[in-house]
């Protein structure tokens, strides 16, 4: 079978090119062509030896994961429906804005953490996306949207994805190997040379990874908190029974020595009548307390059978005063793309579930 070549890092190409007898820079010369001009057909890469290239043409590929669909947003948001295979689908949302455009990527078929609020996590688990289909998304992405012009300036970029959010389907720390061989790949001046405080992964709290993440590639981190107190996270975030929030914070605090911003961002899905009191707010400036951090306040989307629901602006106008007024950095995320679920939370894919979850809650909710 050939070697797609998108599941390569320039050392990991270099060294498959060394096994093909061939020098390193010409691995930089195809990297080159394959991430930053967007060519998958080698015949194209016209400063390649003409020898070289057919013996790319026989023995590799470039295949991003195939778009089943893409829909764009009243407000300019762009969301795909990747195919990765056997009924299986990835979403990926693009959010331009003035001053950036920012790519949320999936890491994951479906998730393995359970977080009650997210439709991701309902829809079960199947299998870590491989480092093709990761990377795959940023290449279809920067190379379909570049060219066009931002609806807010009318400017065109030859570079549209300037940020780089691990936010999408799935735990990203939970496939590790796969997310940092990727990340360096964005990082890389010879691809898409994105810069470590505009991409960010974001975990629920798997600690022992977040330590290995700040020694391999350490990028901005975002943690998503959505409880003060492990006895309410133990609910709405399972994974929070096994690293609680003591070892999650210290966590955070070992993070900031690599980090290449000075600060965590904890991100908190306000969930109506159940994470949006005044007390919980006071919980989490006593949580935090040594954590140099700042708040992202989410608005709940809602996703048919949740059990959740939207809290009321008054309540996220009180809860964020709270925290401002203890000196804490709070913004509240504008809700994008919700007409087209592609909003925080909404996001579902395809997944064919290998985990069992999604039959024993439907023999759940039967019995």
């Amino acid at each position: 079978m050939p070697q797609n070549l998108l599941d390569f890092d320039l050392d990991g190409l270099t060294a498959w090119f060394g096994e093909l007898g061939e020098k390193p820079f010409r691995a930089r010369q195809v990297f080159h062509w394959v991430h930053q001009a967007g060519v998958a057909d080698f015949a194209q890469m016209t400063d390649i030896a003409k020898n070289l290239r057919e013996k790319l043409q026989q023995q590799a590929v470039v295949v991003p994961p195939a778009v089943s669909y893409a829909h764009t947003s009243t407000d300019g948001t762009r969301k795909w429906l990747f195919d990765v295979g056997v009924a299986n689908g990835i979403e990926t949302v693009f959010i331009p804005e003035e001053d950036r455009g920012t790519l949320c990527v999936s890491s994951q078929v479906g998730c393995a953490l359970e977080c009650t609020f997210c439709s991701t996590g309902r829809q079960g688990f199947n299998r870590n996306l491989t480092v093709a289909e990761i990377i795959g998304q940023l290449w279809v992405a920067h190379h379909s949207l570049r060219g066009e012009a931002n609806r807010t300036t009318g400017e065109v970029s030859d570079r549209p994805v300037t940020n780089v959010v691990m936010m999408g389907m799935g735990e990203p720390l939970a496939n590790l190997e796969n997310v940092v061989t990727a990340l360096g790949i964005m990082l890389d001046d010879h691809a898409y040379g994105l810069s470590r405080r505009r991409v960010t992964v974001s975990t629920s709290g798997l600690v022992p990874a977040m330590d290995r993440l700040a020694e391999r590639c350490p990028v901005a981190l975002a943690v998503s908190l959505h409880a003060p107190n492990d006895a309410l996270r133990d609910q709405i975030v399972p994974i929070n029974k096994k690293y609680p929030l003591r070892e999650l914070m210290a966590a955070c605090r070992r993070y900031l020595v690599h980090a290449p911003r000075d600060f965590i961002t904890f991100e908190y899905v306000m969930l109506a009548g159940v994470n949006d009191a005044p007390g919980h707010a006071r919980q989490l400036i006593e949580l935090v307390r040594e954590v140099p951090c700042k708040f992202n306040l989410i608005p709940f989307n809602p996703f048919p059978d949740s059990g959740y629901e939207k809290p009321r602006g008054e309540a996220m106008r009180v809860f964020r005063e709270i925290l401002q007024d203890a000196g804490l950095v709070v913004t509240t995320r504008k809700t994008r793309g919700d007409d087209i679920d592609a909003a925080c939370g909404q996001l579902a894919g395809k997944v064919a579930d290998k985990s069992g979850r999604v039959m024993k809650r439907m023999h759940k909710e039967t019995a």
